[in-house]
């Protein structure tokens, strides 16, 4: 039950009774009408700006609009009160059974509180991608995080999600990573391999490499030339740091359905890759040319000299982008061509990039590709994670000895935890920097939010321990609650819940329009935050207690209450991918 939607839906059926008889004129454009929470919860319950859109479509003023509505809109089931603010905002004041009615749902519902339809749109989220060459560092971990909880929500939200990986395995940095691991072949044959030369991936992850090398070949391979042995100690290295990877992924409890090889698009005669800027020649998107050197630092893909284009200030980039290298090769951009082509050829009309901050120059390129490939039918959505600052009391974490220069994903993981770890990730809004302070997400206080969330859910469930102590055989399940009186939950603080309830299932709905999963982290502080003070209250006032052997009555509508606020802090935690504990030690 969304009573956004709901009132929303009858917003128009008053706007439509009004057109019918003659007071409005038909073909007003409601697209921008909202409605939505008021900014002060003083004003009301709902809030619209009716009357504010439509006015100059309707040939009149926002504040007389704003009378003839509310005075149609006293009639509407559920509206208490409405009243005009301002130059023509509309606030509804609603009675307080619609809000029972949303605990009654929430309580039918259970899990499934907030879930929208299906829709069968097909969406691709693309999110960690980090090249193969060594262990995730915690900035690749905030963009595992984001993309996950992100896919999360669209699903819940009701749409067809696919999750997918893209495996950097082709280019120069992957045969770095297979001489790096051959060098630690030869040491685990027992050589002194010295100092790691400039060049190469100096950390420990790759002794497993170069151990597995040694098991299995002996040391047949020293005898083999670089280009014999170079693509045996690539397959091998690549395989160890995917595992690696995939193993750092599940201790986050992430879970990828595609794992995409870029060296797949890499074929005889070019392959995919070749094929997909064929398909963009016959569309008169490739030329040849040259492109004019760019403002400040040049890019990597950038030569003076006349060669193949993608034609991509015709469809929205500030530069046309190179295809190929002046070796003969195809730049990195090429294979991004084919990937995409790749992912509109499976159907796939939404494409979600989730990249890091240094990517920010992909975004128009990558979005120029999708309307050259799908046209209108296909959008292109690059969303870009900012960096992670690792602190520990307010201080710098620098280093560590597993990676060679940086502290490892799963150092982090291991320290503090898969709880901490996302939930923290996702209490920030994706493009701004983050402090991550090791020692403050394992705090046990208000100020450590992961915590604070968490404890109300655990708190809940020590209300049903008790219950089923104090009176034994209550109604401790959803839809038996569901049809209980709730019209003795009036406390201020009893209310502000059911209210805080209400706007779960908008939240779910904004967050993944928005794609914002942090929305959802935000809700549940907040919720938690009413939860934790009515509890509190509880302390001071026996007649707020949860609880009451005395008055069954009362005590089975709070339980419906507390059972309904457990029901949506795990929703939510879900779909953060953060566990919904019933004790906190």
């Amino acid at each position: 039950m969304n009573i956004f939607d709901l009132y929303q839906r009858h917003l128009s059926a008053v706007i439509e009774d009004l057109v019918a008889a003659g007071r409005l004129p038909a073909g007003l454009d409601l697209s921008r009408v909202v409605v939505e929470p008021p900014r002060d919860a003083a004003m009301g319950d709902l809030a619209t700006n009716a009357a504010m859109v439509l006015a100059k479509g309707a040939k009149t003023n926002p504040r007389a609009l704003a009378e003839l509505l509310s005075e149609a809109l006293t009639a509407v089931p559920g509206v208490a009160g409405v009243a005009v603010a301002g130059p023509g905002f509309i606030n509804l004041t609603l009675a307080p059974g619609v809000y029972r009615d949303v605990m009654r749902a929430v309580l039918t519902d259970g899990k499934d509180f907030g879930r929208g339809a299906a829709d069968g749109v097909p969406v691709n989220v693309e999110y960690v991608s980090a090249n193969p060459t060594g262990p995730m560092h915690v900035g690749h971990g905030r963009g595992a995080v984001f993309g996950d909880a992100l896919a999360n929500v669209l699903a819940f939200a009701g749409r067809q999600v696919t999750r997918e990986y893209y495996i950097n395995d082709a280019g120069g940095q992957v045969d770095v990573l297979a001489r790096s691991a051959f060098l630690r072949y030869r040491e685990a044959l027992g050589q002194d391999i010295g100092e790691i030369p400039e060049g190469l991936y100096p950390g420990d992850y790759l002794k497993p490499v170069g151990a597995e090398l040694a098991a299995r070949f002996g040391d047949t391979l020293e005898a083999k030339p670089e280009a014999e042995w170079l693509p045996i100690a690539r397959d091998v290295a690549i395989a160890g740091m995917m595992a690696m990877i995939r193993d750092d992924l599940a201790a986050l409890g992430i879970h990828h359905d595609v794992f995409f090889s870029e060296r797949t698009l890499h074929g005889a005669n070019g392959g995919a890759i070749k094929a997909a800027i064929d398909a963009l020649t016959q569309r008169g998107f490739v030329y040849r040319g040259r492109v004019p050197p760019p403002k400040g630092q040049l890019p990597e893909d950038w030569e003076d000299r006349e060669q193949l284009l993608f034609r991509a200030t015709d469809v929205g980039d500030d530069i046309d982008r190179p295809l190929m290298k002046s070796n003969g090769s195809y730049t990195y951009f090429a294979a991004d061509v084919a990937y995409l082509e790749n992912k509109h050829a499976r159907g796939f009309r939404e494409l979600i990039y989730v990249l890091g901050a240094d990517h920010g120059g992909y975004v128009k390129r990558l979005q120029a590709v999708g309307r050259a490939i799908g046209g209108k039918e296909m959008e292109v959505i690059v969303l870009l994670c900012q960096l992670v600052r690792l602190l520990r009391d307010g201080e710098p974490v620098k280093m560590s000895k597993r990676s060679g220069d940086f502290v490892t994903l799963r150092e982090v993981i291991d320290e503090v935890g898969r709880d901490a770890v996302r939930f923290m990730m996702l209490f920030r809004k994706n493009d701004a920097t983050l402090d991550f302070d090791l020692a403050k997400v394992v705090e046990q206080s208000k100020d450590n939010p992961v915590f604070y969330v968490q404890y109300a859910h655990a708190r809940c469930a020590s209300v049903f321990r008790q219950a089923a102590e104090v009176l034994p055989g209550a109604s401790m399940v959803g839809e038996a609650l569901a049809s209980h009186d709730f019209s003795r939950l009036n406390d201020d603080s009893e209310v502000e819940i059911l209210r805080r309830l209400a706007q779960y299932p908008r939240v779910v709905q904004a967050s993944a329009l928005s794609h914002e999963p942090h929305r959802v982290a935000f809700y549940l502080y907040e919720l938690a935050s009413a939860f934790h003070s009515l509890w509190n209250k509880g302390k001071d006032s026996p007649q707020l207690r949860f609880i009451n052997a005395d008055d069954r009555d009362l005590t089975t509508a709070r339980l419906g209450l507390v059972l309904a606020v457990r029901s949506v802090l795990a929703s939510g935690l879900a779909i953060l991918g953060v566990a919904a504990p019933e004790e906190m030690r």
